[in-house]
């Protein structure tokens, strides 16, 4: 078969799946309002009478390569609170041809709150993955937004030293932009990671953004779980104050074990979520 007609073959078994969830606040307490799942993409609730609505992103596919498209959206009513997981780790494999594109929109009305907390993206060498989030906030909402990578399973002798791997964030209030920032390694991946001012060695990140006035109240505590590798800083742009935290760690496991306890610290009376374990 020509590469032409592999690249035609290929098109036609790449995943493309969408799911979008609604979440209200009425009779006292966060209520799912709508659900829809098209293709791979599917959500589960596993307690519905939980405040925060814990609800789970499951990407069916087992996994993304080149081609692939998976799309979440999530809106929170005014004065609901909503945490959102995933049923477990991200995969990101070689890909033949084209990225893996991942679209993520977020909407909190006043006074809601959000966790957008996803377990770890594991990519795989020679992988290509591009993913964008776009988070509008009304005033007197609240977010919590985390994304951790990783870069090959080294208790598994992996290692990734070529691919591609974008991330893009715009986070607005009330139309205001207060949050942007691009990531982007590739295509020499390994190189890169192993600069002194990269990653210096270390495979395994996570940003954590949290937008809040309690944030100056949690900085400090922030920093004593983030330690010497990595740092947290609070600041406000116009009335919105945010907290930042970078972590990274030569594997996957160590970044786990203080990427949970910040998640829970900042995550506020909601916690961990429940799939999240080490």
């Amino acid at each position: 078969m020509s590469s032409q007609a592999d690249a035609a073959a290929i098109s036609t078994q790449r995943v493309k799946a969408r799911a979008r969830i609604e979440v209200e606040h009425r009779a006292g307490r966060s209520r799912l309002a709508r659900l829809y799942q098209d293709g791979a993409a599917k959500i589960r609730l596993p307690e519905t009478s939980a405040d925060p609505l814990e609800a789970v992103l499951i990407n069916m596919a087992g996994g993304l390569t080149g081609g692939d498209r998976l799309d979440w959206e999530v809106s929170v009513g005014a004065a609901a609170r909503a945490v959102l997981t995933t049923q477990a780790c991200e995969k990101v494999y070689r890909a033949l041809a084209g990225h893996a594109e991942v679209d993520v929109r977020l909407s909190v009305g006043a006074g809601g709150f959000l966790g957008w907390l996803p377990q770890e993206t594991i990519s795989y060498d020679c992988a290509a993955f591009s993913r964008t989030l776009d988070a509008d906030l009304a005033a007197g909402a609240e977010a919590l937004i985390v994304e951790a990578t990783v870069f090959g399973r080294s208790a598994m002798g992996e290692r990734v030293e070529n691919g591609t791997f974008r991330d893009r964030w715009r986070i607005r209030r009330e139309g205001r932009l207060i949050h942007a920032e691009d990531f982007s390694v590739g295509p020499d991946i390994g190189k890169t990671l192993n600069r002194p001012a990269s990653g210096d060695g270390r495979i395994a990140v996570a940003t954590l953004l949290l937008v809040s006035e309690r944030g100056e109240q949690l900085l400090e505590p922030a920093r004593q779980i983030v330690g010497d590798d990595g740092g947290a800083s609070f600041w406000t742009v116009g009335q919105t104050g945010k907290l930042l935290a970078r972590l990274y760690a030569g594997d996957g496991y160590t970044l786990r074990k203080r990427l949970m306890p910040l998640v829970a610290l900042l995550n506020g009376r909601a916690g961990l979520p429940r799939l999240w374990s080490l």
